[in-house]
């Protein structure tokens, strides 16, 4: 059983506690539920950078990558570097991040957050908007065709923005659906952890333009930003490199500063 199917397991039961212990009527009572949405498509394309900063304390790969910052600090820090989005990771299990995260990542920064987390129920989707999400995360890996439609109409539907992870060409297909803003290819192989932007440029040409292409994963230099430009993505997540630094905020402040040079 690879990583993947590790983590769907053990969310499945993680949310069947959930819906045990709160209703979609708690979910839909709350002040961040109410909250308008931001774009983030919008964001991107307005953007010079396009870099979308993630909050992630560790990783199945890489174990702990920075756990003494708070998540005050990280958000501040991206919130003053000027950055287009911030993703950040709420799963607690195998990634140490929380709810609450979220929560507060929203309170300090008002352009468009997503919630990085493994969604594969519904009731994560109006979860999502009561936490302040303004996009989901859907990973094409662990969804259907279908699962990834009729969760992409919901998230449409509560003013979500929808955006679908893709690790080869063959999940393309699941995210071609009319609910979809943006597709993610992700550089990381699952099987070896190993990144390599190359994917995001083989898969670039077969993505349609009504799309908005991510490139997520494996970033250590302005030049791989540029460089992808050129195949028409114009947002780039970044997690690592900024979150395994001292001070992330200065370290994403100083490549924005690069690459819109």
């Amino acid at each position: 059983m690879n990583i993947l199917n590790k983590i769907i397991r053990y969310k499945k039961n993680e949310i069947k506690i959930l819906k045990s212990n709160c209703t979609i009527n708690d979910l839909q009572s709350t002040r961040l539920f109410k909250k308008h949405a931001v774009s983030l498509k919008n964001n991107l394309k307005s953007s010079k950078s396009g870099i979308i900063a993630e909050h992630k304390r560790k990783s199945p790969s890489k174990n702990i990558i920075n756990d003494n910052l708070s998540i005050e600090y990280v958000i501040d820090g991206y919130k003053n570097a000027k950055v287009s989005g911030i993703s950040v990771l709420t799963d607690s299990h195998y990634f140490g991040g929380s709810n609450r995260d979220l929560k507060i990542s929203k309170e300090i920064f008002s352009g468009p957050v997503l919630r990085k987390d493994f969604i594969i129920d519904e009731f994560q989707i109006i979860e999502s908007k009561s936490l302040g999400a303004d996009v989901i995360l859907l990973i094409a890996s662990a969804l259907t065709k279908k699962e990834i439609k009729n969760l992409s109409k919901l998230a449409k539907e509560l003013n979500l923005e929808v955006l679908v992870e893709i690790h080869c060409e063959k999940e393309l297909d699941k995210a071609f659906c009319q609910y979809v803003d943006l597709i993610g290819v992700n550089n990381r192989d699952l099987k070896t952890f190993k990144t390599d932007i190359n994917i995001s440029k083989n898969i670039s040409k077969k993505i349609p333009n009504d799309f908005t292409k991510i490139s997520e994963s494996g970033f250590h230099s302005y030049e791989s930003i540029s460089d992808l430009r050129l195949y028409g993505f114009e947002g780039f997540l970044i997690g690592e490199y900024f979150m395994k630094s001292a001070d992330p905020g200065i370290a994403a402040k100083n490549l924005i500063k690069k690459v819109e040079q």
